[in-house]
Formats: C-alpha cells, structure tokens, sequence
C-alpha cells in the first residue's frame, strides 16, 4: 500500500511542477477525448452505409496505413524542426480536417470517409512520433518513466472514458455531434501545447540538417539520409529494432483485428442501443480499462528496472493470451456478456502493459540524435501491422466459415508467438551475462 501511495504521489509531482509536461498532459486528454469519439462514429457510420465487414475492415485498414505512409518521411522532419510547432501545425490541420465528416449523407460518400480518415491519421503519423521524441527534452531522465507511464494510462483511461461517451453520443445525440466534439478537441490541445516553454537544444540537432537556405531538393535528400540513418542505427542495435517491434506484435496479434471484429460482435452477438453503438463503446472502454490498470500496477513491482521491465513485457503477452482464450467462447456461445467484457479487462491488461514498457525502454535506450526516426520508424511498423490485421479481419468476417467466432480463437493463439520470442531473447541473455561473469 505504501509503495501504491508513493507511486500515485509522482505522477502528481510530476504534473504539478513541470509545467511544461503539464499542458502537453492536459492537450493529450482532450485530443484523445475526440480521437474515441471519432473512431466509434466513423465506425457506427460506415456500418450504418454499407452492412460490410469487408468496408469496416476497410475504415481500419485506412486508419493504420495513412500512418504508416506519412510517418516514413515524419522521423526525420521531427528530428530536424522544432517539434512543438509541429505538435501544433498537426493538431490544427487535424481539426479542420474532422469537419469534413460532418458532410457525409450516403453510402456514395463512403470513400469520402476513407479519404478523410486517411488525412486525420496521417497527421497523427507526424503528430505521436513527434510528442514521443519531445518528452526526454521536456522531463528529467529520472522521471521519464513515470511521464510515460502517465501519458499510456492516459491514452487508456481516454480509450475507456471515450469510447463510451462517444457510444451514448452517437447513439444518443448523432454521430455528427460526436465529429463536432472531435473536431474542437484538436483545437483545445493545439492552444494547451502553444503555452509550452520550449526551444530544442541546436547542439542535439543531427549533423546532416541542411540550412535552411538550401534549395528544396537538398532538404528532401538532406531527410532520405536521415533516415537512412535512422535505419543503420537500427541494424547496429538489434536488440533496438526488437524493442520497438512489441507495438507491431500488439498491434497484428490481438489489438486490431479484435477492433474491427468487435464492430460484428456488438451487431450480432452483444447488441446494445441503436446498429450497437452502446454495446461497442462499452466493449473499447472495458479495453481501456485494463491498458490503464495493468501498466501502472505493473510498474509498482518494476520500477525502472531494465531486466524487470522485459520480463514483465513476456509475462504480459501471457496475460492477454489468457484473456481472449476467456472472452472466445462468450462470443461463439453468446453466454454472458459479463464474463466477455473481464475477458477484454484482462486482455487489456497485458496488452497496455506491453505497449507502455516498451515505450519507456525506447525513451531510456535511444540516442537522442535518432530518437525521432526510430520513434517513426516504430509508428510505421505498427501502422503497416495494423492494416494488415485489419484487412485480414475484415476478410475472415466476410467468410462464413471464419467469421468473428474464428477470429477471435485464432488471436490468443498468435499472441503466444511474440511471448516465446521473448523467452528466447531473455534466455539468451542471461547466458550472455554468464559468460561475462565467467573469468
């Protein structure tokens, strides 16, 4: 209890007197208030349009990719220009960008949908990288684990508390009310990030940034090497490149395709309110609340700690493996939906866990020099990995002898993969200790 205590009083600490994390907190939870809104309205609509699992994956597929096209040209941007002002410049766009959904009839404006999405997330392809890379200028090294934790707990408790709000919202008030909120949450976290005190350092700035009177042509080449250099850091730290792979593995194992399976799941087997909107917000906030809880009661027996943290990232594959083995027959069965949403809590848990971890073990790894293209790198991995589990999901949905009752056995199944590469990896390294303490 009194390490509980002591942990929830850092996270205040922290908060409270380093203002300059403090506004860039308050930006995140208004922004990711109205990136949950946007994700159960766009859903609910393209379901509403279009009755096709193959659309749906479609929505998500477009959500991932657009990211994963922008941000392999993002790293080195982020790396080369102040990133609060590209925070900013993002969040504006982003919110003008969401007003365009407000236009949206028919099913004939379907692709509008997609073409929308693509440049809302394509922004967030510069925007998360971006904030990433800002955190180890904006907080002491000694508190970066406790912002991360902070900010990934934040992005759950977001999860849970806006993917149900945003299910009564759209369900309720119109999924236009739902795009509206979006829209003036971009534009909120755009003036909290505007009030940050913040210059980056010229010193850290990579030797290859071109000045800025070069012709546009040596800039563009100036940011293909940097990120080829990105990419060269990357194969001289293997054990890097493994590191920022957990996103992608959370990403194609378990967390996309259960995203896009549980849009069916709420219309066919848990419906809830009207196309099953209230349903699907409750089932993305139980998520939340387990990728809130588990990382931050995980951290209170790691700490900071290397070894325990990688450890604690196998452990948490586990944790979500079991968790979907639960949920799986409460979706073949439709038994109880009770018994699904613990299911979903503890797959959650594992999940939120693994993310977060790996997060701080990149912040306290990665050379500050690349840190923005590897962060890139990284969002692309995930991004490209998301797509494809989408896309695959939306495939087997439209398959009667997969459906959501084949999905939903196959991706605890796969999520034992990454957790034996990790058994693998720590074995490996143990050994590797060994033989240094051997004379």
């Amino acid at each position: 209890m009194a390490s509980s205590s002591a942990s929830l009083r850092h996270y205040g600490t922290l908060v409270r007197t380093n203002r300059n994390f403090r506004y860039i907190w308050f930006g995140e939870i208004v922004s990711l208030l109205g990136d949950w809104f946007n994700l159960i309205a766009s859903a609910t609509l393209v379901g509403l349009l279009t009755n096709s699992g193959v659309a749906l994956g479609g929505l998500f597929v477009v959500r991932m990719l657009a990211p994963f096209l922008v941000s392999t040209f993002g790293g080195p941007l982020i790396d080369r220009y102040n990133r609060k002002h590209i925070l900013i410049v993002t969040d504006v766009l982003r919110g003008v960008v969401v007003l365009g959904f407000l236009f949206i009839r028919e099913p004939s404006h379907v692709p509008w949908i997609y073409l929308l999405t693509a440049l809302q997330l394509g922004l967030s392809g510069i925007f998360f990288p971006a904030r990433n890379a800002l955190f180890p200028d904006i907080v002491a090294r000694h508190e970066l684990g406790t912002a991360n934790a902070l900010s990934s707990s934040t992005w759950s408790t977001m999860l849970a508390i806006g993917t149900a709000l945003g299910g009564f919202v759209a369900g309720g008030l119109g999924i236009n009310v739902a795009f509206m909120l979006d829209s003036l949450t971009f534009f909120l976290s755009a003036l909290f990030i505007a009030a940050i005190a913040y210059q980056p350092n010229e010193a850290e700035l990579p030797p290859t940034a071109p000045a800025r009177t070069r012709p546009t042509n040596g800039a563009v080449a100036a940011i293909l090497n940097g990120y080829r250099e990105g990419f060269a850091y990357l194969r001289e730290q293997p054990h890097i490149f493994f590191l920022i792979l957990q996103k992608s593995f959370v990403m194609f194992c378990f967390a996309t395709a259960y995203d896009v399976t549980a849009v069916a799941i709420s219309q066919n087997v848990f419906v809830i309110g009207q196309g099953g909107g209230i349903g699907l917000g409750l089932i993305y906030a139980t998520v939340g609340i387990g990728t809130g809880v588990g990382p931050i009661l995980m951290r209170m027996w790691t700490g900071d700690d290397e070894q325990k943290l990688r450890f604690a990232i196998m452990i948490s594959y586990c944790i979500s493996a079991f968790g979907m083995f639960l949920a799986a027959p409460m979706v073949t069965t439709g038994y109880s939906f009770t018994i699904f949403l613990i299911g979903l809590i503890i797959r959650g848990f594992g999940g939120g866990t693994v993310w977060v971890f790996a997060s701080q073990l990149g912040l306290q790894t990665i050379a500050d020099r690349v840190r923005g293209r590897v962060f890139a790198t990284e969002f692309a991995l995930f991004s490209l990995m998301a797509s494809l589990a989408a896309a695959s999901a939306g495939w087997a949905l439209e398959r009667p002898a997969v459906g959501y009752g084949g999905v939903v056995w196959t991706l605890p199944v796969l999520t034992m993969i990454p957790a034996l590469l990790w058994a693998i990896a720590l074995r490996r390294a143990q050994r590797q200790r060994v033989e240094v303490q051997v004379p």
